[in-house]
């Protein structure tokens, strides 16, 4: 997948990506927990969907989905976003886009019947994100009802479902 002026690969990361992967999510966010977060899910939940944008074989943008538990409903299969991060200079190209539909589309292709994301209410929602409490599901964090997101990769998944959504327990610690 490529925008109109990026000639951008998205696709699954590899073993080789890593040092790649955790350079990017170091400088991406204030502290370095996010890449050791995903250096420790991949270890944990080798079942983690995670994708990089790749431009001139670099790594320049990732995303990793893990699946969440849902109370009321352990069988349930939903996966969370997170975290996901695009280079700082490349930025507003249409990269976390990309990887938010490609990881969509591969939660969907692994069966998932919903995501959730803990993240920007004016970004998710164009992807077809909503609060997460219209679908009656809550967050295990204390957060706002609009930064707290669910989207249905199957139709009416959640329509029979409702509970409290928790993360991995390697997320507490971020």
């Amino acid at each position: 997948m490529s925008d109109s002026s990026l000639a951008i690969n998205i696709r699954a990361e590899r073993e080789s990506d890593r040092s790649g992967v955790y350079a990017l999510n170091a400088s991406a966010f204030e502290t370095g927990s996010e890449a050791k977060l995903v250096d420790s899910l991949r270890v944990q939940l080798p079942q983690a969907i995670s994708m990089v944008a790749e431009l001139s074989h670099q790594i320049v943008g990732h995303i990793m989905f893990t699946r969440v538990a849902l109370s009321n409903h352990p069988g349930a299969f939903v996966m969370g976003l997170a975290p996901m991060a695009v280079a700082q200079p490349l930025q507003r190209k249409g990269i976390g886009s990309a990887l938010v539909n490609q990881g969509l589309a591969a939660c969907r292709a692994a069966g998932a019947g919903a995501a959730v994301v803990l993240g920007h209410p004016e970004y998710y929602p164009r992807f077809g994100f909503r609060p997460a409490s219209s679908f009656r599901l809550g967050c295990e964090y204390d957060v706002p009802d609009e930064v707290f997101m669910a989207i249905e990769l199957e139709p009416a998944y959640l329509s029979e479902k409702e509970g409290l959504v928790s993360y991995h327990e390697l997320f507490t610690g971020v």
